[in-house]
């Protein structure tokens, strides 16, 4: 495969890779975004980066075999299998796994939580702490 279809498929996979609300400031797409411009020249490059890579996204060893074709379809199919939930649809959760006796709703009120966190004022972030510490009974 070459290089400018390696690029296009970390393009592709860059502008379908969910957002993370709860830290706007990690993006996993700056990661990927330098990866891609391995493979293809950063004049000519598909992908639009949405800011500068941070520091960790450096390359680990900058040798030949880190831009193997081979080595990078392999990796392009592991995204792709993450973003089509490919796993969890192959290894379904049991409904006992996800409603524990001791607390049925702790996953439901999980992904409430995770809604709601990233529109808190301050001061709601602090009074939902203060609440977490402070428990009648």
């Amino acid at each position: 495969m070459s290089s400018p279809r390696i690029a296009k498929h970390y393009a592709r996979i860059i502008s379908l890779w969910p957002k993370d609300i709860l830290r706007p400031t990690v993006a996993f797409q700056n990661t990927l975004q330098y990866r891609a411009s391995q493979f293809f020249p950063a004049k000519t490059s598909p992908v639009e980066p949405e800011s500068e890579p941070k520091a960790a996204a450096k390359p680990v060893s900058s040798s030949a075999a880190s831009l193997d074709p081979k080595i990078e379809l392999l990796n392009i199919n592991a995204l792709y299998s993450l973003l089509e939930n490919r796993y969890s649809k192959r290894y379904p959760t049991s409904p006992a796994l996800l409603h524990p006796t001791s607390n049925p709703t702790y996953y439901e009120d999980l992904m409430v939580e995770l809604e709601q966190a990233p529109g808190r004022s301050w001061f709601s972030r602090a009074i939902k702490r203060w609440k977490g510490l402070i428990r009648f009974s």
